[in-house]
């Protein structure tokens, strides 16, 4: 089954059974080989290929260029699939998504770059992800100019640079790369550069305890030569121009949270797949007959049914976009509890490397480090509390 404007099946009702089936398919699949990928690291090239079979590489790309035309619950529904069956994938194919999701309609970008991109991932599966962060800013989240520099000169521009953590590095056929040129008022944004450019390397220094094939290695720019018209996305640093407005800031929400959740239901199978298949011999029964076990499992599909509550409703246009950020905290929040939840209810066998578990346990840590963090999100709300209090509610 293809995601092609011929073949949309998440559109069309009467097909809706038959593409739950793929993706419960798909997600098997991924599982089969996420062990390999966790242990080696390497890229996860062969998940790739088979998405890009059913379409689900172009799914945010405009049905007219062939694309899935999807929606945020669409997407979402997607990647809750692909993240059960292996995350690094799923993370990566988040950032396939957000950045294809609004960019025909983002008039900043030439037509002809914005059309490219598209057809390049329609038909070969291209992968795009931004670049921002760096070694000595860290996340631009947080402010600052970064340090890697796009210079005009008469052949184009030449951008030098470092970025870290760049999500899916080696399978990338597009770099958005977050610079700042030279002029006195410097342009800041987003530079388009091919990945084959000469004066480009990636460093393998991506060895991380969690998200492990996410291939998050540093990329070094050297002297990088692209056309002018390249800066795709730039703005004057006097006058910045935000770079998501609140739907996209939702769609990141929901899509980075739909990753985390699907690794808390997996260790959630796993844990009741254990539960039943364990029988002490002292019991003589399975541990899911022991009122403690069954307390626990309620406690950990509690906390995904909420998840699940939060995140229909954000995918559904229900969330304003102001709570974005708290959708993100709780929903990763309850993720790591309900993995911490069968962690201490196995035991031993959870935490065996020959065992799934602990390895859904160092995947789900890993969703605190994107942006926003948590201190950020609660003082963002905190402070939008007291900004919303009225003179005469104040002492």
């Amino acid at each position: 089954m293809s995601l092609t404007s011929q073949h949309p099946p998440l559109l069309q009702s009467v097909e809706a059974a038959t593409f739950d089936a793929l993706l419960e398919r798909l997600s098997q699949q991924l599982a089969a080989t996420a062990r390999h990928y966790d242990e080696s690291g390497a890229f996860p090239q062969d998940n790739f290929n088979l998405l890009h079979q059913h379409g689900l590489l172009a799914l945010t790309v405009p049905k007219a260029l062939g694309g899935g035309g999807a929606s945020l619950a669409q997407a979402r529904q997607v990647i809750a699939a692909v993240a059960k069956g292996e995350p690094s994938t799923a993370l990566i194919l988040v950032m396939q998504y957000l950045q294809h999701a609004r960019l025909q309609d983002n008039r900043n970008w030439p037509e002809a770059l914005r059309l490219r991109v598209a057809r390049d991932a329609v038909r070969d599966g291209a992968l795009i992800n931004a670049l921002r962060v760096e070694p000595d800013l860290g996340t631009p989240a947080r402010g600052g100019l970064p340090a890697t520099v796009a210079r005009r000169t008469a052949a184009g521009w030449r951008i030098s640079g470092r970025k870290i953590y760049s999500t899916g590095s080696h399978g990338l056929s597009w770099f958005s790369v977050w610079a700042r040129s030279t002029d006195e008022d410097p342009l800041v944004g987003a530079w388009l550069v091919p990945k084959d450019s000469p004066g480009i390397r990636i460093v393998e220094d991506w060895d991380h305890l969690g998200m492990r094939a996410t291939c998050s290695h540093e990329v070094q720019f050297d002297n990088v030569l692209v056309p002018l018209d390249h800066a795709v996305s730039v703005s004057p640093w006097s006058a910045p121009q935000p770079e998501l407005d609140g739907e996209g800031l939702l769609w990141m929400a929901v899509l980075l949270a739909a990753v985390y959740d699907g690794v808390a239901q997996a260790a959630r199978d796993w844990l009741v797949g254990w539960l039943e298949q364990r029988k002490p011999s002292n019991l003589g029964a399975a541990l899911s007959t022991l009122p403690r076990f069954q307390e626990t499992v309620g406690q950990i599909d509690t906390l995904l049914f909420a998840n699940r509550s939060l995140l229909d409703a954000a995918a559904d246009g229900r969330t304003h976009a102001s709570h974005a950020a708290q959708l993100k905290y709780l929903v990763t929040d309850n993720a790591i509890r309900a993995v911490e939840l069968a962690i201490e209810a196995s035991g031993n066998p959870g935490l065996s490397r020959h065992n799934p578990l602990q390895r859904h346990y160092r995947d789900v840590l890993c969703s605190r480090v994107h942006t926003p963090q948590n201190d950020a999100v609660l003082q963002g709300v905190g402070k939008a509390a007291f900004a919303q209090r009225q003179p005469k509610d104040k002492p």
